[in-house]
């Protein structure tokens, strides 16, 4: 979302996919957007395996650039090809029910309890909103914040909504995009591309330190998908050209796909 000529590539990407009648839902996060705008306000951000802690003045500005900036840019891009698409926030109709998460540890983080602020672990999505507008033609584009059954506002991770929203919808493909060409054993090679992982397999490059940082919850959440209702699960760089399209209609694909 940081480089506009890669929005706007895959934007052209996710509007041929539209065209050709897949269905699709984009669910988008918040990355250095997020991260700028905070640092500008004079908050510092911190992250423990690759997961924003969150407290009160970081949830405001979580909600001005994930149902604000880029929400709205998104959309304007898509009406520029003649898509008709419309933001939701997982607020919305209560698309997303969420509860505040506790202190917990996480996968990256070490042994310590960790309090991630206003966090929220989704109980239960709503899919009815997203079903009407994809049965109008529409292309849903959400924002991933959740509410609680008091109406309190709560982050959540974009990978864990776009997971737990395949899942709930039964989709045929997860499509999880990514800075980098897939997973890889080594960040600085290229030829490290791991195009096949096991849940098994997984789960030790975790353990052993070879998947860090913002790629374990795409990791864990890819098998949460996969476990309950999604067909196939991929990840992609978001960088290089016409990765989805390469995914769904070619038989070699790309990226990394994960298997059970």
């Amino acid at each position: 979302m940081e480089d506009r000529e890669v929005l706007e590539r895959l934007i052209d990407d996710i509007t041929l996919m539209h065209l050709v009648g897949i269905r699709v839902v984009v669910v988008h996060g918040g990355g250095r957007h997020v991260t700028d705008l905070a640092r500008q306000l004079g908050l510092e951000s911190r992250f423990v395996g690759g997961r924003r802690v969150t407290d009160e003045p970081t949830l405001d500005v979580l909600k001005m650039v994930l149902s604000g900036k880029i929400s709205v840019e998104i959309l304007s891009l898509l009406k520029k090809k003649g898509v008709r698409a419309m933001g939701v926030s997982g607020v919305a109709a209560g698309v997303i029910e969420a509860r505040r998460r506790p202190p917990t540890r996480v996968s990256g983080g070490g042994d310590e309890l960790v309090d991630f602020g206003e966090v929220g672990d989704i109980e239960r999505i709503d899919t009815r909103l997203l079903q009407l507008l994809l049965d109008e033609g529409y292309i849903p584009v959400l924002s991933p914040l959740g509410a609680d059954a008091d109406g309190d506002v709560l982050n959540i991770n974009a990978d864990t909504v776009a997971a737990h929203l395949a899942a709930s919808l039964n989709a045929e493909k997860l499509l999880l995009l990514t800075g980098t060409p897939g997973v890889m054993t080594d960040l600085k090679d290229p030829t490290s591309l791991i195009s096949r992982i096991t849940a098994d397999e997984a789960r030790e490059a975790i353990e052993k330190g070879i998947i860090q940082g913002g790629m374990i919850p795409k990791i864990e959440e890819s098998l949460y998908a996969l476990g309950r209702g999604a067909g196939q699960v991929h990840i992609l760089s978001a960088l290089e050209p016409h990765q989805m399209l390469l995914e769904i209609f070619t038989r070699s694909g790309c990226g990394t796909m994960l298997v059970p």
